[in-house]
């Protein structure tokens, strides 16, 4: 994301920088015949109930207004490493917003603690803390989503296969919410995870965190911009549209 009081040199620059990590990022999801980042997960309906937030309001509507949506939910590996080994986790979350445009949330296993939660950290377990790790702005102000273990909920397990039993035998629940850089996590709703969606359903999502969000939210930061090229080139590799499945899977 080039300011747009950079140079004419600056652009060409951060252009050409863009096209490489993109160009790059297409390469190796080539090599690897799917997508780049996470690409063993599992895919499930989901229904998403937004309570409001307690304390000063977010700014966003979406977040502050209670509701309830339809959408699609990702849990997967990074890597992926074998079985239950430690790796970097991850939730992927569309949500139908009423105005039909979709809203992406991509959170990764992270620490629940202000120090941590800006870094994707390694663990075995599909149950704990999912930060966005990038911010985002809402006016001058920055915010950070989660997704936060629900204690009341059935266990995740350590692989995507005891992800889909407990979604088979149960409805696992997470909790929604979200901080500022130095303040507590504040629920703001949950998401219940339904039934497995096919492989072919599976293959087909491609989100986009940086475009489908609501109207008052903007990615802020580094990480946003190579977030966008990376996912880019990644989708281009495999032929995903921006906001392919996800929009269609649940109905």
């Amino acid at each position: 994301m080039t300011p747009p009081t950079a140079t004419p040199s600056a652009r060409r620059a951060a252009g050409r920088a863009a096209t490489a990590v993109e160009r790059a990022s297409a390469a190796l999801g080539r090599l690897r015949r799917g997508r780049l980042l996470h690409p063993a997960g599992a895919s499930f309906a989901t229904d998403v109930t937004i309570w409001g937030t307690s304390g000063p309001p977010t700014g966003v509507g979406m977040l502050d207004d209670p509701g309830r949506y339809r959408g699609t939910v990702r849990l997967s590996k990074g890597t992926p490493t074998p079985g239950g080994w430690p790796d970097v986790l991850g939730l992927a979350l569309r949500v139908r917003l009423d105005s039909g445009t979709p809203f992406d949330l991509l959170v990764s296993s992270s620490g629940a603690a202000p120090v941590l939660r800006s870094l994707p950290l390694p663990r075995r377990r599909f149950t704990g803390t999912y930060s966005t790790i990038m911010s985002y702005r809402v006016g001058p102000r920055r915010l950070w989503l989660a997704a936060l273990a629900d204690p009341e909920s059935v266990d995740l397990g350590r692989s995507l296969s005891s992800v889909a039993a407990a979604a088979r035998t149960e409805a696992p629940r997470l909790v929604l919410a979200v901080a500022s850089a130095v303040g507590p996590w504040r629920p703001v709703g949950q998401l219940c995870i339904g039934a497995q969606l096919s492989a072919r359903e599976d293959a087909a999502l491609a989100f986009d965190p940086l475009r489908n969000l609501p109207p008052e939210l903007r990615a802020a930061g580094p990480l946003a911009w190579l977030r966008e090229q990376t996912y880019r080139g990644s989708r281009r590799a495999r032929g995903a549209a921006d906001q392919s499945g996800g929009s269609t899977a649940t109905v």
